[in-house]
């Protein structure tokens, strides 16, 4: 989606939303956990070519930043790795691949609602969950903590890929995180459970159809508006659903449709001002 979408006025506020603006970049690890807060959730290493909040982009402190070929050697592309890096050990907000593989921070505040509608009970994992992930999980409910080549050791899932793929398959599942990420001696992560980290959140029962209503309007809060297939590109939700979504956002006078899979925020139970 480009940015000539959308009037001025929304580009604006997502500016400010979303700190693409340099008076607001972040440039520390405390600003980014501030930034997720707000925000609710945000990709990490997205830029302008991908809707929604991004970690990167609000490094960048601009809305036209787009990640170079080479971004070993960009600085802000470095900064925003290292930023996430610290993020991930502070532990204060929710960091994992989830919906279709994108790595996405969560503000505790959502954890419930995306746990409601990405994550699974126990009793489900027989059944949903691939063998190398429940050997993984198995290892990991015992030790709570281990680093990637010990976990694969462990676990007798020695394929690097298949150890991948399983790790990827519970942090899809809110069940397990990344705590935090070593250089030396070697570069590899360290495992933990995320119901260790963020055992209120994870606790919670929410139905699905409210975690759809309030994932649906942390987003809108910062969009201002949003476009046909938005939500659900930045979410991971189906467009069905993220419909859904927002019409129980309409149906509570929170949003307007303007039409049809576009709405737009009311703030004070008066709309918003959109430019031609």
């Amino acid at each position: 989606m480009r940015s000539t979408h959308l009037s001025d006025t929304i580009e604006d506020h997502r500016d400010q939303r979303w700190r693409r603006e340099g008076a607001r970049q972040v440039e520390t690890a405390a600003d980014a956990e501030r930034f997720v807060e707000q925000a609710g959730f945000a990709a990490c290493l997205t830029d302008s070519r991908k809707p929604g909040p991004s970690l990167y982009v609000a490094v960048c402190g601009r809305r036209d930043a787009v990640m170079p070929r080479n971004v070993q050697k960009d600085p802000e592309a470095s900064l925003t790795w290292v930023i996430k890096d610290e993020v991930i050990k502070r532990g204060k907000v929710y960091y994992g691949k989830l919906a279709r593989g994108k790595a996405m921070f969560v503000a505790p505040r959502m954890v419930p609602y995306f746990h409601a509608v990405w994550g699974m009970r126990r009793a489900e994992e027989p059944r949903r969950l691939s063998k190398p992930a429940r050997a993984v999980l198995k290892v990991l409910r015992k030790e709570w903590e281990m680093a990637t080549g010990d976990l694969r050791a462990e676990s007798g899932v020695s394929d690097r890929q298949a150890l991948t793929k399983a790790l990827d398959e519970l942090q899809a599942a809110m069940i397990v995180m990344p705590s935090e990420v070593l250089y030396l001696p070697k570069f590899t992560y360290i495992w933990t459970l995320s119901v260790g980290r963020f055992p209120d959140g994870l606790r919670q029962r929410i139905k699905r159809e409210v975690a759809v209503r309030e994932i649906a309007r942390c987003f809108l809060t910062g969009a201002g508006m949003t476009v046909p297939g938005e939500l659900a590109r930045v979410t991971g939700l189906s467009r069905a659903e993220a419909g859904l979504g927002n019409h129980a956002l309409v149906a509570e006078g929170f949003a307007t449709r303007v039409s049809q899979g576009t709405y737009q925020l009311r703030s004070d139970g008066d709309a918003l001002e959109f430019g031609a």
